[in-house]
């Protein structure tokens, strides 16, 4: 579904991500892994076309959106959940949710939002409510809905555990995984590299910009270099 080709991409003469290749199949969860500054909100954003890369090619389905706007590429089918969940703060939880849907104009519009009702039952009981007033936990349901609103093919999720309780963290794991089973694929950036690798099917580790290691999540999971770097062990 998507292949990255050699990609690189830079912040005015300061070099983010050096030549990085990957791939997520149809069906998939993939996993981004690295410490802060590795480049994994940085590949987010150059698939979802929020910066432009240097060089390098982006294909999504076998056609290339390398410098294509946004709003192109979520009609094709991508929908991107930033890191800090991003929410429109003065909206409503409703009003959100209709704004994922902004570039769509098919029947199916209301069996989605009932569809993200059902997935996060707490965004139906507050769906007047003005989305600034939310959780934290809350807001990343909703900003994880509102990307859902899309329909999308491929769903890019940024550190969508980023800042919550325990609990719900394993809830948003839980609702990723039921969200991949309905069939959306997904590359994951998880700040919690335990649960990530447990959902996911493959996964990628990120150091300065390049990809070091690379997977099934099984293997890398019981790799003594990632298990001493991202799971806590000595």
């Amino acid at each position: 579904m998507l292949e990255i080709r050699d990609l690189h991409v830079a912040y005015g003469e300061i070099p983010a991500l050096k030549g990085i290749s990957l791939s997520v199949a149809t069906g998939e969860i993939v996993a981004l892994l690295g410490n802060n500054g590795a480049g994994k909100t940085t590949t987010l954003k150059t698939l979802s076309g929020l910066l432009a890369p240097r060089s390098g090619e982006i294909l999504l389905e076998g056609e290339s959106v390398r410098g294509m706007p946004p709003h192109l590429i979520v009609r094709k089918g991508l929908a991107h959940v930033p890191e800090g969940r991003r929410v429109f703060n003065r909206l409503t939880v409703r009003e959100n949710l209709e704004m994922g849907a902004y570039t769509r104009s098919d029947a199916a519009v209301s069996a989605d939002l009932d569809r993200v009702l059902s997935l996060f039952p707490r965004l139906g009981e507050r769906r007047a409510q003005v989305a600034g007033t939310l959780s934290g936990g809350e807001q990343q349901m909703l900003a994880i809905g509102r990307a859902l609103m899309g329909s999308p093919r491929l769903l890019l999720l940024d550190e969508p555990s980023m800042g919550l309780a325990p609990v719900l963290v394993e809830q948003i794991f839980e609702t990723v995984g039921s969200i991949n089973r309905q069939g959306t694929t997904i590359l994951l950036v998880g700040q919690n590299a335990a649960l990530a690798l447990d959902i996911a099917q493959r996964a990628y580790v990120l150091e300065t910009g390049a990809v070091v290691l690379s997977g099934s999540a099984a293997d890398l999971a019981r790799n003594q270099d990632v298990r001493r770097a991202y799971l806590g062990e000595m």
